[in-house]
């Protein structure tokens, strides 16, 4: 039986949409996630649903087709208000992919108006004056410059999205939002009077996208990333419930599976193994021309009973840089996402059932290997980052935990399998 969702919701990478979805089930919204555009009709009760692309770094075109896919999809559905959700580092190259889908979707739904913003000041994203900030720096001055395919060198929104988009881009300063709803309406009134079809939003607290989220309420479309979603669920008369994070039992061995290369999993990486947990760490040079993989599991094999293991192929930058240099960018980047992929599957037939794992582009790859289509909501680690319910193409139950590299604190990894237990 097809069901009828109040909000849908397209996610250009697999954390990013697990980390929206979170947001919502706090805000009391069943939630169900969809990995890639499903064949067939949604069959479980959900107030929202998100469809997990991966999409970020991929050709404009193809993210475009693929996002009014997963529109056509979720409309089918009965979806009224569609939500697009990109990192909160709003990772885009200078072609793409932000602005060229929001201004297909914009196109699709007829709508002459939208907004944007990345902001999430409960993870560190504020956006000030349309300028971004990681913690207390500049986007430009954060880690995020150095991202192996999306560097982001600019942190003025407005310019950045300027330069993707056919409609003129402005701004709904941080004055406005703090005065609440009216004050932002008419501020969005002002800029589509001027010419304006994609308004930056700043928010500095969370607080400020509380106050954005009832201006909101009859917008066709809205472009952001996870933060906004706080304040949406009071919109479609939901208030926060635990029921709405329940998920079943855990059980099985433990692991964590990390390809990200930010420097908060870095940190995340070291900490595990100071605090003695077994850790492997994968040369991406030597899964070129060896058999990691069944080295890793050889490695894993004795060690599952005993608790979680860690395998990674996360580097420092120039670790990154050197590897791309001997293999390429795109194979580089391709051939740690396979490798890892591998190590989680094969984790998985040694037992694991509980496994997190680090990195968008890994968390996508891992999950579409393990041949999971559909994950549950479950309760947060951090904020972003909630534990996940599903099951893989052979029928087993898997805990699965989708981390965006630059979330969570040092200890995230330990500190996952005791929220879950």
């Amino acid at each position: 039986m097809k069901r009828n969702v109040l909000l849908g919701c397209i996610a250009d990478d697999f954390t990013g949409a697990t980390d929206l979805a979170n947001n919502l089930v706090r805000g009391g919204m069943r939630v169900v996630q969809v990995i890639g555009i499903p064949s067939r009709p949604l069959d479980v009760p959900a107030d929202a649903v998100v469809v997990a692309l991966k999409s970020r770094t991929i050709a404009p075109a193809e993210a475009q087709a693929q996002s009014l896919e997963a529109l056509r999809w979720l409309k089918g559905h009965g979806a009224g208000q569609i939500y697009f959700k990109y990192c909160s580092t709003f990772d885009s190259t200078a072609q793409g992919n932000i602005g060229p889908v929001t201004e297909a979707l914009m196109d699709a739904l007829g709508t002459d108006f939208t907004i944007a913003t990345p902001a999430f000041p409960e993870n560190q994203r504020t956006v000030f004056k349309g300028h971004l900030f990681v913690g207390d720096v500049l986007l430009s001055d954060s880690g995020m410059r150095d991202h192996p395919l999306t560097p982001m060198t600019d942190s003025n929104l407005v310019r950045v999205l300027q330069a993707q988009c056919r409609r003129k881009v402005g701004l709904i300063d941080y004055r406005a939002v703090a005065q609440g709803e009216a004050a932002i309406r008419a501020r969005l009134a002002q800029l589509r009077t001027d010419g304006v079809a994609i308004a930056i939003v700043d928010a500095l607290t969370n607080e400020d996208l509380l106050r954005l989220g009832p201006a909101l309420n009859d917008m066709l479309l809205l472009t952001a990333g996870s933060g906004v979603a706080i304040g949406l669920p009071p919109n479609f008369g939901l208030v926060p419930s635990g029921a709405s994070a329940t998920l079943p039992a855990a059980g099985g061995a433990r692991a964590v599976v990390s390809g990200s290369c930010s420097q908060a999993t870095q940190r995340q990486v070291r900490a595990f193994a100071a605090a003695g947990y077994p850790a492997f760490a994968v040369d991406p040079l030597r899964a070129a021309c060896g058999d990691v993989v069944g080295q890793v599991l050889a490695w894993a094999r004795p060690l599952l009973p005993g608790g979680p293991v860690l395998a990674y192929s996360t580097a420092q930058a120039h670790a990154v840089r050197a590897v791309q240099g001997r293999l390429g960018v795109q194979e580089a980047g391709e051939l740690v996402e396979r490798t890892m992929a591998q190590i989680a599957c094969g984790l998985v037939d040694l037992g694991v059932r509980q496994l997190v794992i680090a990195g968008g582009e890994t968390s996508g790859a891992c999950v579409q290997a393990l041949g999971v289509d559909l994950l549950q909501i479950g309760p947060q680690i951090a904020p972003g980052v909630p534990w996940c319910w599903g099951r893989d193409d052979a029928g087993r139950a898997l805990h699965l935990a989708l981390k965006s590299g630059n979330f969570g604190d040092d200890d995230f990894f330990g500190k996952a399998f005791t929220i879950l237990q």
